[in-house]
């Protein structure tokens, strides 16, 4: 069940931080799917306090 209150401990699509790697402290919340990526998150996004796009990688 997609709504299900059950606790989340080995969620399919667990909540992930990605940070900054420019040193700025921004962060972007989001999910991801363990079976299709088991390996750490790296992602180029947009840090607004820099005004460029950044590789933000997940924080555990």
């Amino acid at each position: 069940m997609a709504g299900s209150s059950r606790g989340r401990g080995n969620d399919v699509r667990p909540i992930v931080k990605l940070r900054s790697t420019a040193g700025t402290g921004t962060t972007y919340v989001t999910r991801k799917n363990r079976r299709n990526d088991p390996d750490r998150l790296v992602l180029s996004k947009y840090d607004p306090r820099i005004r460029r796009h950044v590789e933000f990688k997940e924080e555990r």
